[in-house]
């Protein structure tokens, strides 16, 4: 499914007309009418309802779902928020069907009048403004907003809350709080970004019959259980363990064995045909009982860390993961530069290796096998030298800014979880809870994208796949067995095994 910006969603709407012929009421009685049916599943005949309606085609939008809904018995009140000489186009054409159909609108006259009626209602949806909104809203809606934000009512938005920009990087705004988003076609930027996803509430999109074939193409889109089980490697009958992929993961210390022995269990479990661990000799025992599936290398080390060269050790391997439990020193800064520059094969970095990375960008820049980089925005703000602040607010175009400039992919890590390819594909995983926020979940993560890298031919498909994997393990296992406050990254390893069942059955 597409995320779309603004002017993405007008060249569509431009795109229906052009290529299919499909005029904006038309358009317009379908939108309406797919959002009623979505919103009804929230709302009880005896609620009373208002119907806040604005100009342009929310407005439009409102009067035909105001319509839709009186004609089905709803006790539906619809506000006309702006002068009639604004409601004017397609808009004005559903107005005058409203009217025609026996309904009245009520005029906004003032906050006192509308507030009366605000006392009375159950719920309060809202279709005053659509994506076209810049800066801060101003009177009437500016009020109508906040006075509505102030009450205890169930509120409802159409397509995204009035006054909330639908793209990103904009944080000077004011904006309806809706408890619930009917979002028309497709979700819009601003439902994945920190500042502006919780103003959406819980939301779900509707199709409005856009001519799916003649849109013009967006490189941005959610990846769902749905594509995992259409892109999961089915394997083999006569498969083997060296058909799965032989990885190694570089990592460890003598005081942080933790992170790497997660990140191998969970590759493990993801189904990695052969696993070897490249760690401190003085960590492999402490490691090794959690990982009896997997060989070890014993790598240099100094003070308990690791360090060195040492890429001759890890030539042969189908895929490389270095930086979980590494350390921060000298030493394994030399080592993660002498494997990004020696090591021909496509490789994962995180973690502390993603803490040396940015003192040597450009040899990532120059390596010719698939580099994957898994920060979270505290990391991506090292490595961008951007303010956290700035790449929460602007993750789409500061992901696919720096996986364009340094030839990588990039994972994103967040409640929104941002997957970005060299060429600026992007694809959003926003499966999980609460319950990851926890370390070593990160780890766990690593693991698991590490093993569907080395399974398929497909980075992206991989990384989406992985993303969602893990995010469906955690929302499982805290509707089953554990609670967001209980769970461990270990608990999600284990996890594991359900979810890769429950797929797999699911795609038969």
């Amino acid at each position: 499914m597409d995320i779309v910006t603004a002017q993405e969603m007008y060249e569509w709407d431009r795109a229906a007309l052009d290529a299919a012929g499909i005029e904006g009421k038309m358009l317009m009685e379908s939108a309406g009418r797919a959002v009623a049916d979505d919103m009804v599943r929230h709302i009880r005949k005896q609620d009373k309802v208002i119907v806040l309606i604005g100009s342009g085609n929310n407005g439009g939008d409102g009067f035909v779902i105001a319509r839709t809904l009186l004609n089905r018995g709803y006790d539906i009140e619809a506000w006309q928020v702006v002068p009639d000489e604004k409601i004017t186009g397609d808009a004005r054409v559903h107005k005058e069907i409203f009217m025609a159909s026996g309904f009245s609108v009520r005029p906004y006259s003032s906050l006192e009048k509308l507030m009366q009626s605000f006392q009375r209602a159950d719920i309060i949806i809202d279709a005053m403004l659509g994506i076209g909104v810049k800066g801060r809203l101003r009177n009437p809606i500016a009020e109508i907003v906040e006075a509505a934000n102030g009450l205890s009512v169930f509120r409802m938005a159409v397509d995204l809350p009035s006054g909330l920009p639908a793209d990103e990087g904009i944080v000077d705004f004011d904006a309806f709080h809706a408890d619930y988003t009917t979002v028309i076609a497709a979700p819009k930027m601003s439902a994945f970004l920190q500042h502006t996803r919780p103003y959406y509430g819980d939301y779900r999109i509707v199709e409005i019959g856009l001519p799916t074939r003649k849109l013009p193409p967006v490189n941005r889109g959610l990846w769902r259980k749905e594509d995992v089980r259409r892109t999961l490697p089915v394997r083999g009958k006569n498969s083997h363990k060296g058909s799965h992929g032989k990885g190694v993961m570089v990592g460890g210390s003598l005081l942080m064995p933790g992170s790497i022995a997660m990140a191998g269990r969970a590759a493990l479990r993801s189904g990695v045909g052969l696993l070897t661990i490249a760690t401190v000799e003085r960590a492999i025992s402490s490691i090794s009982p959690y990982l009896q599936e997997a060989t070890f290398v014993d790598m240099e080390e100094k003070e308990g860390a690791l360090t060195g060269q040492a890429t001759d050790q890890l030539s042969g391997y189908d895929g490389v993961a270095i930086g979980m439990g590494m350390g921060r020193t000298r030493g394994a800064k030399r080592l993660l530069e002498a494997i990004v520059q020696g090591v021909d094969a496509p490789m994962l970095i995180d973690a502390d290796g993603l803490y040396h990375l940015k003192e040597i960008l450009d040899v990532v820049k120059e390596r010719q096998s698939p580099t994957v980089l898994t920060p979270h925005p505290g990391e991506f703000a090292h490595l961008t030298g951007l303010s956290i602040r700035d790449v929460l607010q602007s993750p789409f175009s500061c992901s696919r800014e720096f996986a364009a400039k340094y030839g990588v992919y990039l994972v994103l890590k967040g409640p929104s979880t941002i997957i970005t390819s060299p060429d600026g594909k992007q694809r959003v995983d926003v499966s999980g809870n609460a319950g990851l926020a926890k370390g070593g979940s990160g780890d766990v993560l690593s693991g698991i994208l590490f093993a569907m890298m080395l399974q398929t031919d497909s980075l992206m498909d991989a990384l989406g796949n992985g993303c969602v994997i893990h995010g469906c393990t955690a929302e499982s296992l805290t509707e089953e067995k554990h609670s967001k406050t209980d769970l461990l990254a270990s608990d999600v390893i284990e996890g594991l095994s359900r979810t890769f069942r429950t797929i797999s059955s699911a795609s038969r």
